[in-house]
Formats: C-alpha cells, structure tokens, sequence
C-alpha cells in the first residue's frame, strides 16, 4: 500500500460513526450488512449512515453489493490488511516480532550494558 492511500484510510476511520460503522461490519463478516440494520445497530441517521458510508467506500474500506433494492456493504478485508501491513512494515527494526504471543518487539540488546 502506498502513501495516500494509507491517508485515505485513516481518515476514514478517523471518526466516531465511520470508526463503529467498520468495526460492525468487520464483525458481520463478507456477507455485510444493509444500510438499514447498520443504522438500526447503530442508531445513527440514514442520511448521516450514508455520507459516512460513502466516505468508508471511498478510501476503499467497504465495499456495496446491491440486492433488489437494498445496498449490503461489507468491510474490504484486502484493504485493511493492506493498510495493517503498510503500519507494521518493517516493524521491531526488522527484528521478527510475535504479536500473537504478546511479547512482540523485544527491545534490542544491541549496544546496551549488561
């Protein structure tokens, strides 16, 4: 992932309603959901859901499948963990780190004074 899109992507989720908006859809899996139940879910305006909808569709974050007449958005998977790469690139000096175990980025004993 390059630079600007890197930006895009964070400012989309630079906001409360857009934050919250991913996290669900991140949690409802490829299937999405529509408009309807994520406003519901989220108690948020269709019209405000809308704007912040399209600004998540913008930077490439959700994706929008039309079925009859409702939109199903479902969160871009290959995006995020394309922008989680971008972050982590290089991460711990390019010393392997283990997130999963919780012990990542170990500080370096290089230099230092036992």
């Amino acid at each position: 992932m390059e630079t600007k899109p890197a930006l895009a992507a964070l400012a989309a989720l630079a906001q409360e309603s857009r934050l919250a908006t991913y996290r669900l859809l991140v949690q409802a899996g490829p299937a999405g959901l529509s408009a309807t139940k994520i406003a519901e879910t989220l108690n948020v305006a269709p019209s405000s859901l809308s704007f912040h909808l399209k600004e998540l569709a913008h930077a490439n974050l959700v994706t929008p499948k039309h079925d009859g007449r409702f939109i199903y958005y479902a969160a871009n998977f290959e995006t995020m963990n394309q922008l989680l790469g971008f972050l982590s690139e290089n991460c711990c000096g390019g010393n392997p780190c283990t997130p999963a175990s919780g012990s990542s980025c170990e500080p370096s004993t290089a230099g230092a004074s036992a």
